[in-house]
C-alpha cells in the first residue's frame, strides 16, 4: 500500500482496461518519465491523473513519475511471467486485502468493499470502482476469488483482451450518483466541449482524494453529455 509522509493514497479507481491498454502500449518505447507530455495526447485529463494515481499506488511510478525498478519487467514480461509478476504487484500493493484476515476464496462482495471502505474510508461508490479494479488485476494475476465476488463483476477483461463475464445492464439512473465511466480519449475540438468547460468549476489541488475523483467524474459526464449532443 502506497504512504506517503504519512498519508494513504487511494487505491487504483480508473478503468483496468485502460491501465492494462496503458502498459502495453509502454511496449513500443519506455519514456524516462511519464508525465502529461507522453500521455496528453492519449487520454482525457481526468482519465490520465487517474491513471497516474494508479501507477504511483501500484509503485510502477515514483511521485516524479519516473517508472521504478518493477514497471519495465512488467511491460517486457509475457504469459506466466506477467503472471507472476501481476501476482507480486497485487499482493504487494493491496496488502491491506491480500493480507488481512479476510479469505478472498470465500468472502462475499461486500466483505471485500468493506475492507476498501473502512481502510480509506471511501464512499460506496468510490470504493465500488476500486474494488472493480482489484478484482480484475487480481483475475489477470491469478489470485483465487470466491464466487460470491465474480458474479458481481462485469465487463472485465482478461490478458487477452477478451471480455468475460460481460451483461449488459438496463440504463437505470440516480440523479444523486456520478458514476461515468472514464473517456479514452477527448476530441481536441469541439464547441460543446469549450461551452462545457467554461461552465465547470475550476479544479483545487488543495481538495481532498475522494472529492478530486468525484470532480473527475463530473468532468467526464459532462464531456459525455457534450459529445452526445455534437
Amino acid at each position: 500500500m502506497t504512504i506517503e509522509k504519512g498519508r494513504k493514497h487511494l487505491p487504483p479507481y480508473v478503468s483496468y482496461r485502460t491501465f492494462y491498454n496503458f502498459i502495453e502500449r509502454l511496449q513500443q518505447h519506455m519514456p524516462s518519465r511519464i508525465d502529461r507530455s507522453y500521455w496528453g495526447d492519449l487520454l482525457s485529463g481526468s482519465t490520465g491523473t487517474q491513471l497516474m494515481a494508479a501507477l504511483r499506488f501500484l509503485n510502477l511510478i515514483d511521485i516524479n513519475g519516473k517508472p521504478t525498478a518493477v514497471l519495465k519487467p512488467l511491460v517486457d514480461a509475457r504469459g506466466e511471467s506477467r503472471t507472476r509478476l501481476l501476482n507480486d504487484l497485487t499482493n504487494d500493493a493491496f496488502d491491506f486485502v491480500c493480507q488481512s484476515s479476510l479469505d478472498l476464496e470465500s468472502a462475499t462482495y461486500a466483505q471485500l468493499q468493506e475492507v476498501f471502505h473502512h481502510t480509506f474510508q471511501l464512499t460506496d461508490d468510490v470504493s465500488r470502482k476500486c474494488v472493480k479494479f482489484f478484482i480484475a488485476m487480481a483475475k489477470d494475476a491469478e489470485i483465487p476469488l470466491s464466487p460470491f465476488i465474480l458474479k458481481r463483476t462485469r465487463a472485465t477483461y482478461s490478458t487477452m483482451g477478451t471480455k468475460t463475464g460481460s451483461k449488459k445492464v438496463a440504463g437505470r439512473t440516480n440523479r444523486n450518483a456520478v458514476v461515468p465511466q472514464p473517456q479514452d480519449e477527448i476530441p481536441k475540438s469541439s464547441s460543446w466541449h469549450s461551452m462545457l468547460l467554461s461552465k465547470f468549476p475550476n479544479f483545487d489541488p488543495s481538495w481532498s482524494d475522494e472529492l478530486k475523483m468525484k470532480w473527475f467524474a463530473a468532468f467526464d459526464e459532462l464531456l459525455k453529455k457534450g459529445l452526445n449532443k455534437s
